[in-house]
């Protein structure tokens, strides 16, 4: 049974929506689109999913999938085909079922960010990607997210670390494809600036200094070849050899019984005769 979440983090989702619409919202979401854009634009399949707080923020847009589905924690009027209203730990679509998914700061708004991770593992499809979008603790904006009282916005989410987000992937049985930073800028409305979709595309890091401010993980999910059934086989069916070791002499029959013996039986009656 599931614990009882000690933060509402439900109640989050629409004050971190609304902070989307500010100055540093919309860089933030111009920054992760580019991302997503330039690492998946040249995926295609079946069924793209996305998880995360809102059905009014699309990413990975580029890709060419027949069907894209995005989820929402609740419901809202006016929405749109293809949007599903559920948790993210609980995604009601079957087993192997999407060739990608797409979770955007959904660990971070979740009381059970395992789980959400396990979901998008059990819906994925054999050689799937998930793409994983979360907030950098060792980062500026994990600075203040550790500083600040209020929590609106994404101060009011998880900063988990990048780390344990690989481990958990690797323990569903998903191998690491990349996973870099992005993001440099300062966590402040008045001294941003709105990064350009080749700046956004820049990792701020080289696996030395990973300071931006979300990470972006892509994972594949790999599944292992099946294992034949091996013939079995029985001794009686088993032909000896001549000249090996237990082997009648002479050439051995279709029955199993060497010609050479039956050739020496004869004569011997011929001999009596």
């Amino acid at each position: 049974m599931k614990k009882k979440p000690t933060v509402d983090y439900s109640a989050r989702h629409d004050s971190f929506e609304r902070w989307f619409q500010t100055p540093l919202g919309r860089s933030l979401l111009a920054s992760q689109r580019a991302v997503l854009d330039h690492e998946l634009g040249a995926m295609a399949g079946a069924r793209q999913l996305q998880v995360g707080v809102s059905h009014r923020l699309p990413l990975a847009t580029s890709t060419d999938f027949a069907q894209k589905i995005i989820t929402t924690p609740a419901w809202h009027p006016n929405m749109p085909d293809g949007a599903a209203v559920c948790d993210a730990d609980e995604l009601p679509f079957p087993g192997d079922s999407m060739d990608l998914v797409v979770l955007h700061h959904t660990a971070d708004f979740s009381p059970y960010p395992h789980q959400v991770l396990r979901e998008a593992a059990r819906v994925l499809r054999g050689e799937g990607v998930i793409a994983l979008i979360g907030f950098n603790p060792f980062s500026l904006w994990g600075v203040r997210h550790l500083l600040s009282r209020q929590r609106q916005g994404p101060w009011g989410g998880r900063f988990l670390m990048r780390s344990r987000m690989e481990d958990w992937l690797t323990l569903l049985g998903c191998e690491m494809e990349s996973s870099f930073t992005h993001f440099c800028s300062l966590p402040l409305q008045r001294r941003h600036r709105r990064s350009g979709p080749g700046r956004a595309k820049r990792k701020c890091n080289a696996n030395l200094l990973p300071v931006g401010a979300y990470y972006c993980i892509l994972a594949r999910k790999r599944v292992p070849a099946r294992i034949g059934k091996r013939r079995s086989w029985r001794r009686a069916n088993v032909l000896p050899i001549p000249g090996t070791i237990g082997a009648p002499t002479g050439c051995a029959g279709p029955s199993g019984h060497a010609i050479g013996q039956k050739r020496t039986g004869r004569e011997n009656e011929w001999q009596a005769k």
